[in-house]
């Protein structure tokens, strides 16, 4: 009758250990080169964001000159109709008054409703009305908000890559304890730095697993 061989258990935990150190190296790899890739994705997504900010700020500032420009000369044709209309000038405040840009139209006409010569509570100019809009204010204080959604959106997706670039530290600290464990001549320590590699590899599996990620085609 046959003999049949036992296999010795020492030998099978040294080849478990080989197994699960190669299995370790290969997987801390590909988890190291995903996060250096989204690493350097949310890196351009933030200079992208940062520099749409930028722009939206610049227009934002250029709408708002202009916007003051335009209110210059909305003040300009008001003093001046004012002045003929206090004159008693009515031909010369009509003339002013014709010439109110289209968007100063309607505040001088709801200033007009409430009688200001006559109503103590009137307001002082039709500029304190609420019609009164200048259509470039608007457009910058829209620019301005879009620059801060913008900016917020460039500063969240910096973090991102930071944290992708600590997930290539902790993935990098994984390898290197499998690297290790590789070389030392005693099994035991080999277990116990085979298994804090495991440790770390699947504690920042987990936690890069909660990360939004993006792609370029």
């Amino acid at each position: 009758m046959a003999a049949t061989a036992e296999i010795d258990p020492g030998a099978r935990r040294q080849h478990l250990v080989e197994l699960l150190s190669t299995i370790l190296l290969a997987v801390a790899a590909v988890a190291t080169a995903w996060s250096t890739y989204q690493s350097t994705r949310w890196r351009s997504v933030a200079t992208a964001e940062y520099s749409r900010a930028t722009a939206a700020r610049i227009q934002s500032s250029e709408a708002s000159t202009r916007a003051g420009q335009l209110t210059q000369v909305d003040i300009a044709t008001f003093v001046q109709w004012v002045n003929a209309y206090v004159a008693g000038n009515t031909k010369l405040a009509d003339f002013y008054q014709r010439r109110f840009r289209k968007e100063f139209q309607p505040a001088f006409a709801a200033w007009l409703a409430t009688n200001p010569r006559t109503n103590p509570s009137a307001p002082l100019t039709p500029f304190a009305m609420a019609q009164y809009r200048v259509a470039e204010q608007v457009k910058s204080d829209q620019l301005n908000a879009a620059a801060g959604v913008h900016a917020v959106g460039a500063g969240a997706a910096s973090q991102r890559s930071d944290n992708y670039v600590l997930g290539v530290v902790l993935f990098a600290a994984a390898l290197f304890f499998a690297g290790v464990s590789t070389k030392l001549p005693s099994l035991r320590p080999r277990q116990l730095i085979l298994a804090l590699g495991w440790i770390v590899f699947i504690a920042a599996t987990v936690w890069i697993a909660t990360f939004p990620v993006t792609f370029s085609v």
